[in-house]
């Protein structure tokens, strides 16, 4: 099952990038098909509770092409990661279909909860919910567990976005809020 989604990840991404011309090439040389890759395998052993095997991976994975997706992130079918270096997804992120992103995005954590011995308190909600048909631009950052990207909404390059966005709208770059 993992393996058959991945195939349609790189005929998505080979449709959806004017220099992509074969299937091949992606399976191949792109780094954002190559993290996909091992993040499907990463998740599949966090969600069968084999932490350190999923963190292990999803490490070398950083390792190999720059980009840094939690085995927690929950990510459906075609995500496009353009250009992916630096790219980063938290632990309890979620992204729907069709999203693509460029590179330098971070889809993270606005702030932390304490308990009031002042440890964290772990297994809540801290990450966006990126939903479908959404665009991400270079070097933009969502943050915050209530977050929400609404379907086709576009956030541009730079963007500081902590804030939910309604379904199809533009966020422009340079955005702060």
């Amino acid at each position: 099952m993992i393996f058959k989604g991945l195939l349609e990840d790189a005929r998505s991404i080979r449709d959806r990038d004017p220099a992509a011309r074969t299937t091949l090439e992606v399976v191949l040389l792109y780094q954002g098909f190559h993290a996909l890759f091992y993040h499907r395998q990463a998740h599949w052993l966090y969600k069968h509770k084999h932490f350190f095997l999923a963190r292990a991976l999803s490490q070398f994975a950083r390792h190999m092409t720059g980009i840094e997706i939690h085995p927690g992130a929950t990510i459906g079918k075609r995500l496009f990661i353009d250009h992916g270096m630096g790219v980063v997804i938290g632990e309890t992120a979620t992204i729907g279909r069709n999203v693509k992103l460029y590179q330098g995005v971070t889809i993270g954590a606005k702030s932390f909860k304490a308990n009031p011995d002042g440890s964290l308190v772990k297994g809540v909600k801290r990450h966006p919910d990126i939903l479908n048909d959404v665009v991400i631009y270079a070097n933009a950052s969502v943050l915050g567990g209530n977050t929400v990207i609404g379907n086709g909404a576009v956030i541009g390059g730079n963007a500081w976005v902590t804030r939910s966005v309604p379904d199809g709208v533009t966020i422009p770059s340079n955005y702060v809020g």
